[in-house]
C-alpha cells in the first residue's frame, strides 16, 4: 500500500523528500504502544456502533495476530511505511481487507502519535522510577553497612568535619528520593489522553472518549483537542527529570572517582566495575564512573533539544514534533542504564575503614567541636572561635594535633579547658556528637535510615 495520504497527489514524493521526512527507523520503537492504542480505538468505535461488530472483531484479532507475529519473530523487520502507525494500518489492510480501512474512522494520525507517544512515556517513567528505587536501596545498604566508619565531611573540597559515613550515602539517597519524586509527578501529568482530538478540531462521530480512556489506562481524556494533539510538556519534563536525574549520578561518580583514588583510599571500587591501562600495568581506572559523568551531556542536551522544538512552533500540530522522540529514546536508554550500573557498582563497593577514620581527624577536622567545647562552658561563640583558631595556628606552628596536645597546651589558650578536651575531639566523638534531626552521628544517620526506607515502601 502507498502513503495514507496519497490521494490528494497526483505524483510521488522525491525520494530524498521521503527518506528526510520518514520517522520509521525511529518511531518503530513505539510498535506495541500503536497496536496497543488501536485496539481499544476499535473496540470503542464498535461499542458506539460506529462500525460493525464483525468490524471491530476482525480488527482486534488482526492487530493481535501482528502483535503475536512480532512478538515471536515472525515480523523482524518494519519497513515499507513512512511510520509505524502507517506500517500497522498497512499489515491490518493487507490481512483482513476493507475492515482494516475502518479502524482510522474518528481518528487523526495526530492524536494517534500522541496517544502512542504518551503511552510509551508512561511506561519509561515508570521504568526510570522503578531503576531509582533499586539505587536508592543500594545506597541505604551501603549507609547501613558502614555505620562504623567515621569518614571526613567535605566543604570547598577541604576537611570540614566528621561524620558517619552512612551520612555520605543517605545524602545521595535523599537526592535520587527527590528524583522519584519528581517522576511520579511527571507521570501523572502525562498520564492524559489525546485520542479523539482528531487532527485538532474533535470528530463528529458520536465517540465515548471516557471508555477509550478507561480502556488504556489514562486518568482522563484531554480537555482541549488543540493542546491534546500539540502538547509535549510530558516529554520536556521526562528530559528534566533524567537532566536532573543524570547530575545526581555525576555528582555522586565524581565522589567516588576521588574517594577512591590513592590520595584518598576511601572507598574500593570492584574490579568487576574498573578497566586498566593498554601501557601502565598499575592503572586501576574508574571508567564506569567517568563514563557515567560524560553520558550527563545527552540528557541535557534531549532537554535542550525538546524545548528549543517547543519554543515557536504555532498551534497544533506541527511536523517539528517528530524531532521529539529520538532524543526522548536514547536520554531514557542512557539515564536508566546509568542508574542500573550505579546500582550494582554500589553493591560490588567496599569502604576502606582504616584510611577513613584515620582521615577523619586530619587537618584539625575537629576544631569546630573544639570552639563548640568552650561555648558550652559558656565562652561566647565568636570569642571560641578566634580561640580555636589561635589553638590551629599553635599546632601548624608546632607540628602538634588537636588530638596530642596536653591539656595544659590548651589550658595556656583558655582556662575553660578540662582533660576531658581531649577524648570529645575524637572523630568518633565528633561524629556521634552531631545528634541534632539529619545529623551526621550514627544514631541520626540510623534514624535516617529508617525514614527512607519508610518513604520508598509507600511508593
Amino acid at each position: 500500500m502507498g502513503k495514507l495520504w496519497q490521494g490528494r497527489f497526483s505524483g510521488s514524493t522525491a525520494k530524498n523528500a521521503d527518506t528526510f521526512n520518514d520517522s520509521l527507523p525511529f518511531d518503530q520503537k513505539m510498535w506495541s504502544e500503536d497496536i496497543t492504542a488501536s485496539v481499544a480505538h476499535a473496540t470503542m468505535l464498535g461499542e458506539c456502533g460506529i462500525i460493525s461488530k464483525e468490524d471491530e472483531k476482525a480488527i482486534v484479532d488482526g492487530l493481535s495476530a501482528i502483535r503475536a507475529d512480532i512478538e515471536s519473530g515472525k515480523i523482524s523487520e518494519f519497513s515499507g511505511a513512512e511510520d509505524i502507525h502507517s506500517f500497522m494500518e498497512n499489515e491490518l489492510v493487507k490481512r483482513i481487507g476493507d475492515a482494516g480501512k475502518r479502524l482510522h474512522t474518528a481518528r487523526s494520525r495526530n492524536d494517534q502519535v500522541a496517544t502512542d507517544f504518551r503511552l510509551y512515556a508512561r511506561g519509561a517513567f515508570d521504568r526510570l522510577k522503578s531503576s531509582l528505587v533499586v539505587l536508592t536501596e543500594a545506597l541505604v545498604k551501603k549507609a547501613e553497612e558502614n555505620l562504623d566508619v567515621i569518614i571526613p565531611g567535605y566543604t570547598h573540597l577541604r576537611k570540614a568535619q566528621p561524620m558517619c559515613c552512612g551520612h555520605f550515602f543517605n545524602a545521595y539517597a535523599e537526592m535520587f528520593l527527590r528524583d522519584i519524586d519528581r517522576v511520579r509527578a511527571s507521570r501523572k501529568r502525562a498520564n492524559v489522553m489525546p485520542l479523539g482530538s482528531g487532527a485538532l478540531a474533535g470528530t463528529s462521530y458520536p465517540i465515548d472518549r471516557n471508555l477509550t480512556c478507561k480502556l488504556l489506562g489514562f486518568d482522563t481524556p484531554c480537555e482541549n483537542s488543540i493542546d491534546g494533539v500539540s502538547d509535549r510538556d510530558f516529554a520536556a519534563e521526562f528530559a528534566f527529570d533524567c537532566s536532573l536525574t543524570m547530575s545526581h549520578l555525576s555528582r555522586l561518580c565524581e565522589d567516588m572517582i576521588i574517594y577512591s583514588g590513592g590520595e584518598f583510599g576511601f572507598f574500593e571500587i570492584s574490579d568487576e566495575y574498573s578497566t586498566g591501562s593498554s601501557i601502565m600495568p598499575q592503572k586501576k581506572n574508574p571508567d564506569i564512573c567517568e563514563l557515567i559523568r560524560g553520558k550527563t551531556g545527552r540528557a541535557y542536551g534531549y532537554l535542550t533539544d525538546i524545548l528549543t522544538v517547543l519554543k515557536g512552533i504555532p498551534l497544533a500540530y506541527d511536523k517539528d514534533l517528530q524531532e521529539d522522540k529520538e532524543g526522548f529514546f536514547d536520554c531514557e536508554i542512557t539515564t536508566i542504564s546509568s542508574v542500573e550500573i550505579m546500582a550494582e557498582m554500589l553493591g560490588a563497593m567496599t569502604v576502606n575503614k582504616k584510611a577513613s577514620d584515620a582521615a577523619a581527624e586530619e587537618d584539625f577536622s575537629c576544631a569546630t567541636d573544639v570552639a563548640d567545647y568552650l561555648a558550652k562552658k559558656g565562652v561566647p561563640f565568636r570569642t571560641a572561635h578566634e580561640i580555636t583558631g589561635a589553638i590551629v595556628r599553635y599546632c601548624i606552628e608546632n607540628n602538634k594535633t588537636l588530638q596530642n596536645m596536653t591539656t595544659e597546651e590548651y589550658r595556656t589558650f583558655s582556662d575553660k579547658f578540662e582533660p576531658d578536651i581531649t577524648p570529645s575531639i575524637s572523630a568518633k566523638a565528633c561524629a556521634d556528637s552531631r545528634n541534632s534531626y539529619g545529623g551526621a552521628s550514627e544514631k541520626s544517620v540510623k534514624e535516617t535510615i529508617l525514614s527512607i526506607r519508610s518513604r520508598l515502601s509507600e511508593i
